[in-house]
């Protein structure tokens, strides 16, 4: 794979700067957010990253858990599932709906993050990133509101800011532009079918037979910008 390739689907790290031993982000992104941190913080939003850039193997073993039924799978209105009852092409569309396929994942990118004002969430309240809590009566609403009037100047945008059909609405993600574009365009069906055919991927005979609808509906199908 040339490094690249590498890139689109999560197997190296050399593109990435790590803020703290968890999180990371494209080092070519770094001046950009730390310029829309900055300008959150006048306006008394603490922006603060939950999660950055994803190995395929962190997204791969977030798929083996979901499809095993070790972690739990919810639907659109935020209930779990019981994932043994559903056949295994039901099982893959309810983990898509919020989980990308690894080698798909747009973390691996490094210039996808989720984020969230630490200052906005109340005392002794676990983070969830739901939709709830950015929405009106949500407590980060006051930073849905500051993105969606600012992140454009600083070149992000939500690539999920409504549900298409795909990958449920997630108002916590932004994507940096000049990078983001420019890997999504290059990113291809065919590389990542070589990805998942290499891998030990749960449900992977199915996936493979899906995958040309998959990928237009889970992977292709976001904001523009």
């Amino acid at each position: 794979m040339t490094e690249l390739e590498l890139i689109l689907v999560g197997k190296t790290e050399s593109h990435i700067r790590w803020l703290t031993p968890n999180i990371g982000i494209n080092s070519q992104m770094l001046s950009a957010f730390k310029q829309l941190q900055l300008a959150a913080k006048k306006a008394g939003i603490e922006l603060s990253i939950a999660s950055g850039f994803r190995s395929f193997e962190r997204q791969l073993m977030i798929w083996q858990n979901k499809f095993s039924g070790r972690t739990a799978v919810k639907d659109g209105s935020n209930q779990v599932l019981a994932i043994e009852q559903l056949t295994e092409a039901e099982k893959i569309h309810a983990i898509m709906l919020f989980s990308a396929l690894p080698g798909a994942s747009r973390h691996h990118w490094g210039c996808e993050i989720d984020v969230y004002a630490k200052n906005l969430l109340p005392a002794e309240q676990a983070l969830a990133l739901e939709p709830w809590e950015y929405q009106a009566s949500g407590h980060f609403y006051p930073l849905t509101v500051w993105l969606a009037e600012h992140a454009k100047t600083f070149g992000f945008f939500l690539p999920y800011n409504k549900f298409r059909g795909g990958v449920a609405q997630e108002p916590w993600h932004l994507s940096y532009l000049p990078l983001s574009q420019h890997y999504q365009q290059a990113h291809t069906e065919a590389l990542l079918a070589a990805t998942l055919l290499n891998s030990d991927i749960q449900g992977k005979t199915l996936l493979l037979e899906l995958l040309p609808d998959l990928y237009q509906r889970y992977i292709v199908n976001v904001a523009k910008t």
